[in-house]
């Protein structure tokens, strides 16, 4: 699938390891030791020296919403180009539909609400942010580490949880099978009650990335 702005459960299944959340609701798969330690510990001294507070689309006026911090990573970082090219491969998605890597950082008690990932069709920054690459299709988040306690990923629809490994990635598709958004991807990243969480998101779009 070189070349192609989008991915399929067919191509991610293909890849030994991979395995598919049994639910009708959504295309959600798990992947286990997909990054190397190592890799996992350069990602995390990135996000640590370029972290700053998170911010959310459509903000709903709950300041306490998304309460982690975010780090826009450099794709010339030998780091980050080799953890962009293992997407494209897994994803079977061209780079080119890509927004840049992103990592973020979860202290104690920090969270983020109940959310999707694509933009509300009806939501007042939906132009804004769909206007030159269209909607999120898919999403690619990785943990890059084991927490203490806490920091799980709850889909809430389907009633499965997630809890942090070093290198575990979960990716699922944003949308049904006719396009449209799909509200059972719902999502929780929960509180940090013990440690710190890191986590790195690639969320891909239906044309080609086009933001500066």
């Amino acid at each position: 699938m070189a070349g192609s702005r989008e991915s399929s459960a067919e191509h991610l299944l293909a890849r030994s390891g991979m395995q598919r959340v049994p639910s009708p609701r959504l295309e959600l798969f798990q992947f286990r030791d997909f990054l190397p330690t190592e890799l996992c510990e350069q990602l995390i001294a990135l996000i640590e020296k370029g972290r700053r507070p998170s911010t959310i689309a459509d903000a709903n006026g709950d300041r306490y919403f998304r309460t982690s911090e975010t780090c826009d990573l450099d794709a010339a970082n030998p780091a980050v180009a080799r953890l962009e090219a293992m997407l494209a491969e897994l994803s079977g998605i061209d780079s080119a539909f890509g927004e840049p890597i992103q990592g973020q950082r979860y202290a104690v008690g920090q969270e983020f609400k109940p959310h999707t990932d694509y933009f509300a069709p009806d939501g007042a920054d939906f132009a804004k942010f769909c206007a030159v690459s269209g909607q999120r299709t898919w999403t690619f988040m990785i943990y890059l580490n084991d927490v203490e306690v806490g920091g799980a990923t709850r889909f809430k629809v389907i009633g499965k949880t997630f809890q942090p490994e070093v290198g575990k990635l979960l990716c699922w598709n944003n949308r049904r099978p006719d396009g449209s958004v799909n509200p059972n991807t719902l999502h929780h990243g929960m509180k940090v009650r013990k440690g710190l969480k890191y986590v790195i998101t690639k969320w891909y779009r239906e044309k080609e990335w086009g933001w500066e």
